[in-house]
């Protein structure tokens, strides 16, 4: 399987998908899906499939045909990628396979999950099995630049009253070591994800010629708002009932006083948000609201002061303070440097998703089964998926991809030569195969 699998991810891989805000171009999306039509052909032909301007959504009928409000299961995953520049060790499109591993954009992020998902189906398919509930399978063109893909096809699916029991995405995957002294292998599964919401931050002034400058002109008002956001504590820090059942399952792998402050993590909240806030960037953003200031705009001339000058900021706000409640914190400071404050995009907030529930403890039993030596933990993811969107739908949206992957190959994604391992791809085959015949049991 190992050759036959790595070349279908290898020619998914070969066709250019990037996603670019304002510039994406359908033909190359209808390109791709016409080879997952040759690529998986069973599935296909079994399945009622509807092109949303390039996103697919798929509907495989099952024995019973329950009503729209009693559906089972939807899984995602996209087939839209960021663009590919710098240096390639080989080139970012061409699906090379070497070195025990297939190379190119989307072999992580989204294209290897897409491919074990879509071959999942197709076996099972080509086997006879007829699920007892309805499948449905939903892959976006437009997930990288926040389009609009999912967020309509979830629209629609609650205008017609569509529930699904769960939704599996893409998010999380199989890890060693998810935070510094735990020192085992884990699944993680995102049970949600922070918000984010895009905010211009505008300074003002009379403007004048850069010889004689005034104090406090709008880019060192700027500068100053941004370094006091950067130096301060802002945000309400707290460790969140997700945030603390991570902790407590990733306790069982640790040793001596971490070992039991992360098994008791209500009593120890204190000690371990001042542990999470220095333990890396990750760490912290899962107990915050956090913002990235990411686009600047001042002057069109070298020698002008500009008469209105601004930065964008990228806020990820948490659970426990909420859209709301964040927004409102970072406009109180952008006052004290009397910056406006404009909302470009609020973004849409993401519940928390039961870990308790029959969703949470399938995915669990999958990873059990497939996966030796693996354990399962909750987490909140820090980056924003397509899932958000179906909570419109679902009360119980889950992120995870199952894949082994390690430090350095999570740092390809989005990045230089991204890459999947060929031994994993049998697998995550079998881990979506196990979801799709255990659904119903």
């Amino acid at each position: 399987m190992k050759d036959k699998y790595s070349k279908i991810l290898s020619d998914m891989i070969k066709i250019e998908t990037v996603s670019a805000e304002g510039q994406t171009d359908l033909r190359k999306f209808r390109k791709f899906h016409t080879l997952l039509k040759k690529k998986f052909p069973k599935i296909f032909a079994v399945c009622e499939v509807t092109d949303y301007d390039g996103s697919l959504l798929m509907r495989w009928p099952g024995k019973n045909s329950p009503e729209p409000e009693n559906q089972g299961i939807l899984l995602m995953n996209h087939m839209d990628v960021v663009e590919a520049t710098g240096e390639w060790k080989y080139p970012p499109f061409s699906g090379e396979i070497a070195e025990g591993k297939v190379w190119g954009r989307g072999a992580l992020d989204d294209k290897g999950e897409l491919f074990a998902m879509l071959q999942a189906a197709e076996e099972l398919a080509a086997d006879g099995f007829v699920p007892e509930r309805d499948i449905w399978f939903e892959s976006a063109c437009t997930e990288e630049i926040a389009g609009h893909g999912a967020d309509e096809i979830s629209k629609m699916l609650a205008e017609k009253g569509y529930r699904f029991e769960m939704v599996l995405d893409e998010g999380g995957m199989i890890v060693d070591e998810p935070i510094a002294g735990a020192k085992g292998t884990y699944a993680m599964i995102g049970v949600g994800e922070k918000g984010f919401a895009d905010i211009k931050f505008i300074a003002k002034s009379a403007g004048g010629h850069a010889s004689a400058p005034p104090k406090d002109t709008p880019l060192v008002r700027l500068g100053k708002f941004m370094s006091y956001v950067d130096r301060h504590e802002i945000f309400d820090v707290e460790i969140s009932p997700a945030v603390c059942e991570m902790l407590k399952r990733l306790s069982a792998s640790m040793e001596g006083a971490s070992a039991k402050a992360m098994a008791n993590p209500e009593k120890f909240a204190p000690i371990i948000k001042k542990v999470m806030a220095k333990s890396s960037p990750m760490s912290a953003a899962m107990t915050k609201t956090t913002i990235a200031f990411t686009c600047a705009k001042g002057a069109n001339g070298y020698n002008v002061i500009p008469e209105e000058a601004y930065v964008i900021g990228n806020m990820r706000y948490s659970h426990h303070q909420g859209r709301d409640a964040s927004i409102e914190a970072i406009s109180k400071v952008a006052k004290r440097y009397n910056l406006e404050v404009e909302v470009i995009d609020p973004g849409l907030e993401s519940p928390i998703s039961d870990w308790n529930s029959r969703g949470f403890k399938l995915i669990e039993s999958g990873v059990a089964e497939i996966f030796e030596g693996v354990t399962t933990s909750p987490f909140v993811t820090t980056g924003a998926s397509d899932a958000r969107y179906m909570t419109r739908v679902s009360d119980n949206c889950f992120r995870f991809a199952p894949f082994k992957v390690t430090d350095k190959q999570m740092s390809t994604i989005h990045g230089l030569n991204e890459n999947v391992d060929i031994d994993s791809l049998e697998p995550a085959v079998e881990f979506y195969k196990y979801i799709i015949r255990n659904f119903d049991l």
